[in-house]
């Protein structure tokens, strides 16, 4: 069954997306299952049994990295931090770097070893750094995946390796997949292709990226594979072209070609159907300035805090229209406080919420500020 009308509702935004509209062909050859979306509208542009669980092997490794990511962000782990290899770690089997159990890395290290060559031995070794335990690491894992919507989804391991107790769906893989490249860091190890790890004593281990399109397709820097003979052949994948970045999932693949081969079409079926128009540039200040009270200015110059994209279908041009909303805001106010919010609509329909943010910095006015302001207000 092909569905290229489903879509994603988050955070009080209207899903509702009548311009897209269902692929001529099948994208797919010999995959069970696909889903192929927008990273910043989150919508889905084109499926095949998205929600139909299935073991996903170490695209399973999405969430590991995710969570690995996320305890950067939160300051719990520093890529610089020193891991000791466990037993149970350094023994894992499958696709490994070979870490020597009771040797000390770095988390960085093991974390481009998992992007770039799907280590079993590091996932676990970071696993058991960041929670004590796999198991343990596995719960947040799952609590994590229902955060992201990912509702057809159970793991019972951070690598992927074979467990009766574990699925996925190609609509889940993408919505983690999402969340993990949502860390801009992912991208410093995603495009290696061939790298030495190196460890105690100078001893090495050639890591190759198991993702051959950051090689075959221009417009791909990352993606996760994974293969078992019970899961066939699997693809968690990201691709860029101007304003544009799409998330593709392809499950059970008869082939590791029909895997990639297939990610491709789905990739190039939606650069030429649809489009992000950019609408609010983070980098871009707003025409109008917010009041402040009590400060040394009487106003601020604000800004967007991020990004802002209306997606369509090429032949379409929807009606775009903001309004801006400021808070009261009192003096001091720091570059980047949140100040305000716009609201972006398509065709009369929320599509988009933003916060506003300083562009600047307004200290607090003192005694002698407010006598400069009443004398230049009895000259006027």
């Amino acid at each position: 069954m092909l569905l290229a009308s489903c879509m994603a509702v988050s955070a009080g935004i209207s899903g509702g997306f009548a311009d897209l509209k269902p692929a001529a062909d099948k994208l797919t050859e010999g995959c069970k299952s696909a889903y192929l979306m927008d990273y910043d509208s989150k919508k889905c542009i084109y499926s095949e049994n998205e929600t139909a669980h299935m073991p996903i092997a170490s695209v399973c490794k999405v969430m590991t990295l995710t969570l690995c990511f996320d305890a950067v962000a939160d300051g719990a782990l520093s890529l610089s931090d020193s891991v000791t290899v466990s037993r149970k770690a350094a023994g894992m089997g499958g696709s490994q770097v070979f870490l020597e159990s009771g040797a000390t890395y770095e988390a960085g290290q093991l974390v481009k070893s998992i992007i770039v060559c799907s280590a079993n031995d590091s996932c676990v070794a970071l696993a058991e750094k960041l929670c004590g335990s796999e198991e343990e690491f596995v719960s947040r894992m799952n609590k994590k995946a229902k955060e992201l919507g990912c509702n057809d989804t159970l793991f019972a391991n951070c690598t992927g390796l074979p467990r009766e107790t574990q699925y996925s769906c190609a609509k889940d893989v993408a919505l983690m997949y999402s969340g993990l490249i949502s860390h801009v860091g992912y991208f410093e190890y995603s495009k290696i292709w061939l790298e030495d790890f190196i460890h105690p004593g100078d001893r090495k281990t050639t890591m190759t990226n198991t993702n051959k399109l950051i090689r075959r397709y221009g417009y791909c820097d990352g993606g996760k594979t994974g293969f078992t003979n019970e899961a066939g052949y699997c693809l968690a994948c990201t691709a860029k072209k101007g304003n544009m970045r799409l998330i593709s999932a392809v499950l059970g693949a008869d082939s590791s070609d029909n895997r990639f081969d297939s990610t491709v079409k789905m990739f190039e079926y939606g650069f030429a159907n649809y489009r992000n128009r950019i609408v609010l540039d983070k980098d871009v200040t707003l025409n109008d300035e917010f009041a402040v009270a009590g400060g040394k200015k009487g106003s601020v110059a604000v800004r967007p805090e991020r990004n802002s994209y209306v997606f369509s279908a090429v032949d379409k041009s929807p009606e775009i229209s903001h309004t801006v909303k400021p808070f009261k805001v009192k003096a001091p106010v720091a570059e980047g406080q949140v100040v305000g919010e716009i609201e972006v609509y398509r065709d009369g329909v929320l599509a988009d919420r933003v916060n506003v943010v300083a562009a600047e910095s307004v200290e607090r006015a003192n005694f002698g500020d407010y006598f400069r302001l009443a004398g230049e207000n009895w000259a006027l």
